[in-house]
């Protein structure tokens, strides 16, 4: 094995420079000096995003355990940007006093599930898969538990750590059943010894487990309202999306590269759990105040809709599931960021609680309602495109009845979505939440989504672009 070929995963090293560089600082420096981590890590991570947003050429390395191919470049900017913009959100909670001596922690970890993320999405091999899985994972456990003084936090570790190791545990029993059966564990040796036996029907179930709780896919979702609410803000928002997105990323490839020729075994999985999870998520969502809890549940309804574009198999498939992640991140940071202002400022977090917040902060119900908007799928807003690319993508595969469900279903979020426009637009208060000031980073962050989901949708050579990149994957 040539070990300069590790020289190549210019994206993996970049980070790890990244956190060596800022775990230094954060151990060595001074209280004077202290005060300038977050600018160099913001400043640092801009870098590292800017640097390796170009894509290169396709190469394997460790032996084929590590896969490149262009469009990964591309995935993996996606999620640099939407860290990015939880770490610009999460600035002035950092700055608190009873965490301010925890900021090194809070970075370190974040960027450690990243890098397991890139690693998982990278991988060649079952075995390289799994270990960017747990890197992914374990550090996030401990992100939920952030904040020490509340119990909620230390509940809703509790509940994510236990989930997921027993999903995880199940998708390595599923693994073994793939070795078992197969004699290897390489992706690109798979598909010729894959066949359609229930023994491996069983490993494919047991593996797609693990990705299945990642996702927050019904019935694999009780653990998310809780966690959700539990966690702090930032962290919600930061599982909720950059999380969720490798995830889904990963499930269309292995499902299309390696157990492609089960496609007849998978789809009708996929077909049943994007009608369980939109629909489920639905008609909970309508009943919920928490409003953390409210979009942990619009969450899982938009996890059954990117079921759509997985369902596909297909390159517009993978397009329409770049194109839909890139809007739901805008999306949903956008919504979180208004919340973590709110709950930060006036500790409310009530769906109730945000009537009348348009007569004292216009700015922030204006960002909230073009968020939801998008979240929606009302036109002219991003997420309206995203909803109809991926709904194309189905019918294009003749799954006209799941297209229909999820119309359906699109008609039911509309309702509770307007709930929370209407508390803000239209709802009398006696005493709404205060005027809010909101730190410098937090502005940048909100206009940035703000900007994105209001014109991504109106520059569709992005898509083409994605389209023409998708055939390589």
């Amino acid at each position: 094995m040539d070990y300069s070929s590790f020289l190549q995963m210019n994206e993996e090293l970049s980070l790890i420079a990244v956190m060596l560089i800022l775990l230094v600082f954060d151990i060595f420096a001074g209280e004077k000096s202290i005060k300038y981590f977050q600018p160099l890590a913001l400043i640092l991570f801009t870098v590292h995003t800017l640097a390796n947003c170009l894509p290169r050429q396709e190469f394997d390395c460790a032996g084929g355990m590590y896969h490149y191919v262009p469009m990964l470049t591309y995935i993996k900017t996606i999620l640099n940007v939407g860290t990015l913009i939880v770490l610009l959100q999460a600035h002035n909670y950092l700055n608190h006093d009873a965490h301010r001596l925890r900021r090194g922690e809070f970075y370190f970890l974040t960027l450690t599930t990243l890098l397991g993320m890139y690693f998982m999405m990278s991988a060649g091999h079952f075995l390289s898969f799994f270990i960017g899985l747990e890197t992914a994972s374990i550090p996030m456990a401990t992100l939920v538990a952030f904040d020490k003084r509340n119990r909620k936090s230390a509940e809703a570790s509790a509940k994510y750590i236990l989930s997921a190791v027993f999903a995880s545990s199940i998708s390595l029993f599923g693994i073994s059943l793939i070795y078992g059966t197969t004699g290897t564990l390489y992706f690109n040796d798979l598909p010729s010894l894959m066949s359609v036996n229930p023994l491996q029907t069983m490993a494919l179930v047991f593996f797609c487990v693990g990705l299945f709780f990642k996702i927050s896919l019904a019935p694999f979702h009780l653990w998310t309202p809780d966690v959700y609410e539990g966690a702090q803000t930032n962290i919600t928002s930061y599982l909720s999306v950059i999380s969720k997105g490798a995830a889904v990323f990963v499930l269309f490839t292995l499902l299309v590269k390696v157990f492609g020729s089960m496609i007849s075994n998978w789809q009708p999985i996929i077909y049943a759990l994007a009608v369980m999870s939109i629909t489920i998520a639905n008609i909970f969502a309508i009943r919920q105040q928490n409003i953390k809890r409210f979009l942990a549940y619009s969450s899982i309804s938009q996890a059954g809709y990117i079921l759509l574009a997985i369902i596909s198999g297909t390159a517009l498939g993978m397009t329409s599931l770049v194109y839909f992640v890139l809007v739901y991140l805008f999306s949903n940071l956008a919504a979180f960021g208004v919340i973590s202002v709110i709950e930060r400022n006036s500790k409310k977090i009530r769906i109730n609680d945000y009537d009348g917040l348009y007569q004292t902060n216009p700015k922030l119900s204006f960002v909230m309602m073009v968020a939801l908007f998008s979240l929606a799928g009302i036109p002219p807003f991003a997420g309206f495109f995203s909803k109809f690319f991926i709904f194309s993508a189905a019918a294009e595969q003749g799954f006209y009845g799941l297209v229909f469900i999820a119309l359906l279903n699109t008609i039911i979020s509309l309702y509770y979505y307007l709930i929370v426009v209407k508390a803000m637009f239209l709802n009398k208060s006696a005493r709404p939440i205060e005027p809010i000031e909101s730190d410098f980073p937090v502005k940048v962050s909100l206009v940035i989504c703000t900007v994105a989901i209001m014109l991504i949708g109106l520059f569709s050579n992005i898509y083409d672009h994605i389209n023409l990149l998708s055939f390589g994957l």
